[in-house]
């Protein structure tokens, strides 16, 4: 089960967003080029992965931005940029483009520092923009708990897109990082649960003052937890029916 778009996309143009993207993506692609070999792969991560035994040893801060910008394979990368673009667009839209850069940067370094504190002296590189979407997902959340998110359910040979208020899939992923968090071995599970959980929760925490400058509650009660324009209308497929004689 996955998102695959929501019922509000902003009215104004979500540049940072869509920079966002291209950077991930465009980096993931010279990496294919410029890195083709073991050797060169393992120093990449080396200088621009968050590896925790390094910065425990005082070495490579720096990688707590430039770790954002990396991914271990493509269905990594479509992942991450598929829910950024669901759920980047409206919060860039309440916050302003520079304000929200800032907000998915302080999500991703605290991502990585909730990763960095469950083991660090783990030699194990992290990577992913995962943190910091986990961060603006989030603060989707505060802002916008009722929004609709049509989600895409496949199990075996059923399929099929049904929309649900923001709160229970983000509320369902977040339990679910926890859980995964609680019951996988730091060390050798391959997703840094808890660079997601805490994400989230910077994520959240950091939307708050938004959240209060807007109303609180009375801005939930103004908007009825949804972004404050009209919903967009996905109407039905164009393909005709065709019946059989």
């Amino acid at each position: 089960m996955f998102p695959i778009r929501d019922h509000n996309p902003s009215e104004r143009v979500p540049y940072v967003t869509y920079a966002l993207i291209v950077l991930n993506v465009g980096v993931y692609l010279i990496g294919l080029v410029l890195y083709q070999t073991d050797q060169a792969l393992n120093q990449l991560y080396f200088d621009y992965a968050m590896i925790p035994l390094l910065l425990s040893q005082g070495e490579n801060y720096s990688s707590l931005v430039t770790s954002i910008f990396l991914h271990a394979g493509i269905m990594h990368l479509a992942g991450n940029m598929l829910f950024l673009w669901i759920f980047g667009d409206n919060l860039e839209d309440k916050m302003g483009h520079v304000p929200f850069l800032a907000f998915y940067l302080l999500c991703g370094v605290g991502a990585s520092l909730a990763q960095f504190a469950t083991e660090p002296l783990s030699p194990v590189p992290t990577v992913g923009a995962s943190g910091a979407i986990a961060g603006v997902m989030g603060g989707y959340l505060l802002l916008f708990p009722k929004a609709r998110v049509d989600v895409f359910l496949f199990f075996v040979v059923f399929f099929r897109i049904f929309p649900i208020p923001a709160w229970i899939m983000l509320g369902l992923w977040f339990a679910l990082q926890l859980f995964n968090g609680f019951n996988t071995d730091v060390s050798g599970g391959g997703v840094a649960y808890w660079a997601h959980a805490g994400g989230f929760v910077i994520g959240a925490i950091a939307a708050l003052p938004l959240w209060l400058r807007l109303g609180g509650t009375a801005f939930w009660e103004r908007t009825d937890g949804h972004p404050d324009h009209p919903e967009a209308r996905y109407g039905r497929s164009s393909v005709p029916r065709v019946r059989r004689r």
